[in-house]
């Protein structure tokens, strides 16, 4: 490799990160991804020229596998792009630069530590982009990552960034003839490769099942319908859309599979349109149909995605908070579930997309500019916290997760920790049409059913809808772009994993390493620097 031009292998690596993404059936790709760039660190001591191949592979990842914003915001996508490029170049440089300052065990130790916590800050700082955090790669391949249960995705991203490490070290081992060190390394670097698929096998054999067999054999005797509309995001739903014709699609769609076993129903994110105060729903005209059907079916719980707002008067109670003529108010993208004779239980969406949704304090100077590519300047208001849906009589306590929240697992473990039974997606995929992005996001939510060992029901406006088991297998789906609906007996179930329990332990671990490593830098450039003062005296 050496003869090879670093920028070649820049863009070689660049190219397999991309290829070995979601939906793509070259996920085994990634354990070899890193390294080319890599050997581009071996190769190359200045640190510029590697941060700028750096910022080469991660830019050629990026647009490979998150183009398709492009279709909902152009502005967004550039930035997004160009942006997270350059932050996943931050860790790089951090490796590069102990790599030669303390050498190759410290350079790799540094490696993991710092792309680990890097990714846990975009996990959750007001920017955050977590979409490429490396342990989503295995999203179509759940039965290789069941021990996702006790760590997440970190998980997945340290097995992928030990992997690539030990097989690049056998490289250069092999490269200096190193025979007998060759053979226990590709021992080690065999067993980093197998040793957690087989683990992941195990564990799928012997959960079954995972939960009290009590609580599954009651719940099995219900149901849920998910109702996949499709209705068009750009053209009818938010424009010249009529909202009693969409709401009366998606009762129709309702009425066709629900029975007397039926329990949870769940439309898609923002399927009732029209903002509105959120102590005001009952009262609009449009929506009265909506609990006409509530009524004739008392046993039912509708969960859907809805627009509200609160106002504040002449008080700005939220940073978000935006003024009209009538005062501050905030809007909300949230989830009202309803029950005849309960009253409305609202949640409002806490993850927001950056830019489109929320722009950081720090940004907020460029509020006019996202508002002309779709996004709005103050941002959507937000609660701090997950909230569950829990009705009388009705065995599901509901996570309402409102799309781009899905990518997030502590959150999603959040909800599980209050006492969630199962997890309900609702979103609006088709802003991106029919791109890999809302497939990734599909798949995305089969790691979620890991972490917690809850099922899944996803209702996606244009699709892809679906039911996953507490397995992350894709029980059944809907086509993209097609008016449907799914209708399955899912358990309410309850044991709560390690995850859930106590979290991202993985990180928090990480997070302390990567403390130990800044201090041991600085501890290090101030003995340097006082040693060179006492030489010039």
């Amino acid at each position: 490799m050496k003869k090879i031009h670093p920028l070649t292998l820049s863009i070689l690596s660049g190219f397999l990160l991309f290829a070995a993404w979601p939906t793509s059936p070259f996920t085994a790709l990634i354990f070899i991804a890193w390294i080319p760039l890599l050997w581009i660190a071996e190769n190359t001591p200045r640190r510029i020229p590697f941060f700028l191949h750096s910022y080469l592979a991660m830019f050629i990842w990026n647009i490979g596998t998150t183009w398709w914003i492009w279709n909902a915001s152009a502005g967004g996508a550039v930035g997004a792009i160009i942006a997270n490029a350059f932050l996943m170049c931050i860790p790089l440089w951090g490796y590069h630069l102990f790599k030669y300052k303390f050498g190759s065990l410290i350079g790799y130790t540094s490696l993991v530590v710092f792309w680990m916590t890097f990714e846990y800050i975009h996990l959750n700082w007001q920017l955050s982009w977590p979409w490429l955090t490396l342990g989503n790669v295995f999203a179509t391949n759940p039965h290789w990552v069941q021990w996702y249960e006790f760590t997440g995705t970190s998980g997945g991203t340290l097995w992928v960034l030990l992997v690539n490490i030990l097989l690049t070290t056998l490289l250069l081992k092999w490269k200096a003839q190193h025979r007998n060190k060759n053979i226990r390394h590709s021992l080690v670097a065999g067993c980093c490769l197998l040793l957690p698929v087989a683990l992941s096998y195990g564990i799928d054999t012997v959960n079954q099942p995972f939960n009290n067999p009590t609580i599954q054999l009651y719940s099995n005797s219900t149901n849920v319908v998910v109702v996949q509309p499709n209705i068009d995001p750009y053209n009818e739903k938010f424009a010249s859309g009529s909202v009693e014709g969409q709401i009366e699609k998606m009762l129709t769609l309702s009425r066709s599979a629900i029975d007397t076993n039926t329990r949870l129903v769940i439309w898609p994110e923002t399927a009732l349109p029209i903002p509105v105060l959120q102590n005001d729903v009952q009262n609009i005209s449009a929506y009265q149909p909506v609990f006409n059907f509530i009524n004739l079916h008392p046993n039912i719980t509708l969960l859907t995605g809805i627009e509200t707002f609160k106002f504040y008067g002449a008080e700005k109670a939220t940073n978000t908070a935006r003024k009209n003529a009538d005062g501050y108010y905030d809007a909300f993208n949230a989830a009202v579930a309803m029950k005849a004779g309960e009253p409305l239980q609202f949640y409002n969406k806490s993850k927001l997309v950056p830019g489109v949704e929320t722009l950081p304090d720090f940004l907020l100077w460029l509020g006019p500019i996202f508002e002309k590519f779709g996004g709005t300047a103050g941002g959507y208001g937000h609660q701090d916290e997950s909230a569950d849906f829990k009705m009388n009589n009705n065995p599901y306590v509901s996570a309402p997760i409102i799309c781009y929240e899905s990518i997030y697992g502590e959150y999603v473990a959040s909800y599980v920790r209050k006492g969630a039974t199962i997890l309900t997606i609702v979103t609006n995929d088709g802003w991106w049409f029919d791109t890999p992005g809302h497939r990734q996001h599909l798949h995305y939510a089969r790691l979620r059913a890991i972490e917690t060992r809850r099922w899944v029901a996803r209702s996606a406006n244009t699709g892809i809808s679906a039911m996953i088991d507490d397995k992350g297998n894709l029980v059944e789906t809907r086509k993209w772009d097609k008016a449907s609906v799914i209708k399955a007996n899912i358990p309410a179930l309850t044991k709560q994993t390690f995850f859930v329990k106590y979290g991202d332990v993985l990180s928090r671990i990480v997070l302390g390493l990567f403390g130990v490593l800044v201090l041991w830098n600085i501890i290090t450039i101030i003995k340097a620097r006082i040693s060179k003062r006492v030489v010039t005296k």
